[in-house]
């Protein structure tokens, strides 16, 4: 994730419930993912679990991604105000 979308995601995570798990979902994924990663020798089952985490943590960074551009199209069509 570039680091504008980490400070939209830091903004918004108060007001949207949503964002709020799936952010804190992706961070627990991801401190898991790199503590398997840090090992020197995965056993096979330690590197399928690896895999599978990485799978979850794709798929809360794609609805991260998702609730960012909602965001972004409903704020870009929003009238400015005068």
């Amino acid at each position: 994730m570039e680091a504008h979308d980490e400070e939209l995601v830091k903004s918004l995570v108060s007001g949207n419930d949503e964002l709020r798990r799936a952010d804190q979902v992706h961070r627990e994924l991801k401190a898991e993912v790199d503590a398997l990663s840090a090992k020197n020798h995965l056993s096979p089952e330690e590197e399928l679990r690896r895999k599978e985490l990485q799978k979850l943590k794709l798929a809360e960074k794609d609805k991260i991604m998702r609730i960012l551009v909602d965001y972004r199209r409903v704020a870009g069509s929003s009238p400015s105000v005068s």
